[in-house]
């Protein structure tokens, strides 16, 4: 057939729901800029100081993050980036092939529960950082103490949910330009505050070698005990927790909807500039900071907030940084609580349901506990979806090489896949049954749990028919995807290449800024290795503390005006929003 005969056909179609066309695949920088961006924001502030609070020790640190952090980057690249490049599909829409629409609207409403919460926890760790500037005392409980900072949370919440619902498109973009600077920002930070735990542990502000640091670690920063005072967590936890930490974007293949634009599935390895940059230097250099701001205070670590911890290393920058590394976060995932809830609602527009869930997202955000609970709400929630994860590779993976057939739940033309549901509630009774057992640490109860999800489905597929003789089925479904493909490839040759502005006023902003970070990291070394007492120490780091947020004023507004000269149609898109 023509491309005429099914051109209108496929126009009417959604776009989301088609596979991604091939003009509209991206190199390896689009992801490297996405999980830098992503991966190095507020919730890290949340998350190091944790571990400290946690009781881990130094060396199980270093080592537990490392392995961690690299068998997430490997679950990215063997797991994901394959399903996703092979059929160019989000997790969404493969589900509905796969699934019927009660199995997809499930899995919606369990999103808008997970992306809420993640969301209003970095509400509040913005907040944190606005009630600082106001005087209002920590909230360390679960309910807030008091009635300002839910003023504050109500005005800040206020904000992201109407840029979600208007102007995420531009949040998006300056996200990634975030990345740079947040990265600098929390190496930074931890510089600046390591002279005051040295001078605590060892009498001396300055190091003599890598024992230093590591004597320093184990008495004040990562020392092996909890909280409570009583042994902590060891290197097995450490590792769980940083593989487990984004089951819900990788064994739970939500990141399919990221990778389906990747020219090739190795691009999953870029999963690891996120990794290493923000789970592992960031984590790192959050848990430094945490522990120097709890000796600057005479405090422990649980008494603090990401506010006390961002001021007392960065000074004001450290506001900037809580503010729009949680608002950032806040945004990316109120978006997707958003389109999770229209995809439920289909008769109501997505910045209505964006509203709607806003609201409840910013009075949960007034509870501090979201934050302050952010590893169990994390590994929770991959705990949730990671079946759905398992479903998806049964079907694509595994039942090819066993004789089962792919997509038969659509060759039945069934609305709802009884396997599916049943083997997502099978496994959710199985997962939180493990945990309330304590069988297994439950930093790996994912495992397990994906494993017994791929075996139930499997089994209950079969026995419903995915052994059948679908052949007919599967022709017209092949001579389809053709179609489709043809029509994009027609409709490409519409597209214009793109061109940047490669302007001498571009490049001089572009190295305007890129001289301001390395300003500030000129000057956070001076702070850590050249402060011999603590009166040098004081003024390096009053010194820093000025420069820094000038450096940052002049960080941002160079690289947002070089974004503007750069690309002013995409600009001007992201200023009317989606």
């Amino acid at each position: 057939m023509t491309i005429s005969q099914h051109e209108a056909s496929f126009k009417q179609t959604n776009e989301e729901q088609l596979p991604v066309a091939k003009n509209k695949l991206h190199g390896w920088k689009h992801f490297a800029g996405l999980y830098a961006g992503e991966h190095v924001a507020a919730t890290e502030f949340v998350i190091g100081a944790t571990f400290v609070a946690l009781g881990a020790s130094t060396i199980d640190i270093l080592l537990g993050l490392l392995i961690g952090n690299l068998l997430a980057m490997c679950s990215w690249w063997l797991l994901t980036a394959p399903i996703a490049v092979e059929t160019r599909l989000s997790l969404y829409n493969y589900l509905n092939k796969i699934a019927g629409d009660s199995m997809t609207k499930l899995y919606n409403w369990a999103n808008v529960i997970i992306f809420s919460v993640i969301s209003a926890a970095m509400i509040t760790v913005s907040s944190t950082a606005v009630r600082f500037l106001f005087d209002i005392p920590a909230q360390l409980n679960w309910y807030p103490s008091s009635l300002w900072f839910v003023m504050i949370v109500l005005a800040v919440g206020s904000i992201v949910v109407v840029v979600a619902m208007y102007g995420f498109s531009t949040v998006a973009d300056f996200s990634k330009i975030c990345a740079p600077w947040l990265f600098v920002i929390f190496i930074a930070g931890s510089f600046t505050l390591f002279p005051v735990l040295s001078n605590h542990v060892i009498g001396s502000t300055t190091l003599t070698g890598w024992q230093d640091f590591m004597t320093i670690g184990d008495s004040s920063i990562w020392t092996g005990l909890n909280d409570k005072g009583e042994p902590g967590i060891g290197l097995l936890e450490v590792i769980g927790f940083a593989w487990a930490a984004n089951s819900i974007t990788h064994f739970g293949l939500i990141d399919m909807a990221i990778f389906r634009f990747a020219k090739r599935k190795s691009y999953g390895l870029i999963s690891g500039v996120g990794m290493f940059f923000g789970h592992y230097l960031a984590w790192i250099s959050a848990g430094i900071m945490g522990a120097g701001t709890a000796v600057l205070l005479k405090t422990t670590i649980t008494q603090l907030d990401p506010g006390d911890v961002a001021y007392h290393a960065l000074g004001f920058s450290g506001f900037v940084i809580i503010i729009i590394a949680g608002w950032t976060t806040a945004n990316a995932n109120l978006y997707r609580a958003g389109l999770a809830a229209q995809s439920i609602f289909v008769n109501h527009s997505r910045e209505r349901t964006t509203a709607i869930v806003g609201l409840v997202t910013v009075v949960i955000a007034c509870f501090p506990f979201v934050f302050s609970q952010m590893l169990p709400l994390l590994t929770y929630a991959g705990l949730l979806v990671v079946p759905v994860g398992g479903i998806v590779f049964a079907e694509h993976v595994l039942f090819p090489k066993i004789g089962l057939t792919r997509y038969w739940a659509k060759y039945q033309k069934l609305s709802k896949s009884t396997p599916a549901i049943a083997s997502w509630a099978l496994a959710l009774v199985f997962g939180f049954g493990l945990n309330s057992l304590d069988i297994i640490s439950f930093y790996y109860l994912f495992i397990p749990t994906w494993i017994f999800t791929i075996i139930i489905y499997t089994v209950l597929a079969k026995k419903y028919g995915a052994d059948l003789d679908y052949t007919g089925a599967i022709l017209l479904d092949e001579k389809e995807q053709q179609q489709i493909t043809e029509y994009q490839d027609e409709m490409a040759k519409d597209d214009k290449p793109h061109v940047e502005d490669g302007s001498k006023l571009t490049k001089l902003l572009n190295s305007f800024a890129v001289i301001s970070l390395m300003v500030i990291s000129i000057l956070a070394a001076k702070v850590m290795f050249y402060s011999p007492t603590m009166t040098i120490y004081a003024e390096n780091k009053s010194l820093f503390e000025t420069v820094c947020f000038v450096c940052t004023i002049i960080y941002f507004s160079c690289s947002y005006i070089a974004l503007k000269l750069r690309d002013p149609h995409e600009f001007n898109s992201m200023l009317v929003g989606p």
